[in-house]
């Protein structure tokens, strides 16, 4: 049945009203102590994009200030009918949290290859013969979903955490990093100290394609850094046209992939330093801060995905309830391009001293 007026009239409002929710949330973003509280939320919620991350996460707070959910933190959340699939169902009077959800469309060309060349078909339209036919996401619209603590119904099986002696690293997880960061084509060199590497905990020189980690800190600083340096080789090299030569983007962005892959392992990122969102954000020309910081947080979130997804490590969930199946939206980038800067140069040094997407 087409949408009426009223009906689109309504949609709009709350997408407004979505978008409101969202800039006032990534404008709360800063210090580097709500920047590394929101990355670690993140991590939590990887399977979904970063601003519904931060619609999931205000929402959830105000039903914990209102005595409507009995923890701060969400552990599991999903959709109405996701929850009846698994014999759970939304108790009375429990209110959800609006996202966005994309709407999708069909497309249908014989010439794949021309972009220009593609169609959208109707409702029930049927592709002509040897037309090759994908669905594309054209937009969103809202969705709600709520914490497992808002339904009631058959048990969902609580993955065991992580566990993580003080100053150790997860198991594995070095070697899993280190083969990403080989697979890019760069070498891993451990050196003695800082003083090797001008300073720094870790250095990305992509002249010479080699990512140097300084060996004097304990195992868990170290898997940390080469989770920063493998975030500037997959985001920052000089062969991306579109890689952001802003050294606060890319320094944020690199230790926020770290700080992302720490958390979905239980690693204590207490003692991390991210610079300061409002210093970097407000420089950035043409961009506010809500701008630059959802176009990072998003960016983050996928790439810290995409090395998550080539781990076999034992990492914390992602959100979604064990045995639910939630499609992925089509179509979308896994790691959506940096905001384009003027120009990147051929050496990344990270951790200097202190140490259509997803949705």
């Amino acid at each position: 049945m087409p949408e009426s007026d009223e009906q689109r009239s309504a949609r709009d409002e709350r997408i407004a009203q979505l978008h409101e929710q969202l800039v006032d949330a990534v404008d709360g973003l800063v210090s580097s102590d709500d920047w590394r509280r929101a990355m670690e939320f993140a991590a939590r919620f990887r399977g979904r994009s970063f601003g519904n991350t931060l619609l999931i996460w205000v929402q959830h707070s105000a039903a914990y200030e209102a005595g409507r959910v009995p923890e701060p933190m969400p552990s599991y959340v999903a959709g109405f009918r996701q929850w009846q699939q698994l014999n759970r169902a939304v108790a009375k009077g429990q209110t959800g949290y609006m996202i966005h959800a994309p709407v999708t469309a069909r497309f249908a060309t014989i010439t794949p290859q021309i972009a220009e060349s593609w169609r959208r078909l109707g409702r029930a339209e049927q592709p002509r013969l040897g037309e090759v036919v994908r669905s594309r996401m054209i937009g969103v619209k809202p969705a709600y979903v709520w914490d497992i603590s808002q339904t009631a119904g058959d048990p969902v099986p609580v993955r065991p955490p992580a566990r993580l002696l003080r100053g150790a690293a997860p198991e594995g997880l070095w070697d899993g990093l280190a083969a990403q960061v080989h697979d890019h084509g760069f070498r891993i060199q451990r050196v003695s100290d800082e003083r090797a590497i001008r300073g720094a905990n870790g250095l990305t020189d992509y002249t010479s394609r080699t990512v140097s980690v300084r060996s004097n800190m304990d195992d868990a600083a170290q898997v940390k850094t080469l989770a920063h340096e493998l975030a500037h080789v997959m985001l920052h090299g000089p062969d991306n046209p579109d890689a952001a030569a802003h050294r606060g983007i890319g320094e944020v962005e690199a230790e926020s992939v770290a700080l992302m892959i720490g958390a979905a392992h239980n690693l204590d990122t207490s003692s991390y330093t991210i610079p300061y969102v409002s210093s970097w954000a407000s420089s950035v020309e043409g961009k506010t801060p809500a701008e630059v910081v959802q176009a990072t947080g998003e960016r983050v979130r996928a790439t810290a995905v995409a090395i998550l997804r080539n781990l076999t490590t034992a990492q914390i969930g992602d959100g979604d309830p064990p045995g639910l199946v939630r499609e992925a939206p089509t179509a979308q980038r896994s790691v959506p391009p940096p905001v384009p800067f003027h120009r990147v140069t051929s050496l990344r040094q990270g951790n200097a001293s202190s140490g259509m997407p997803a949705l």
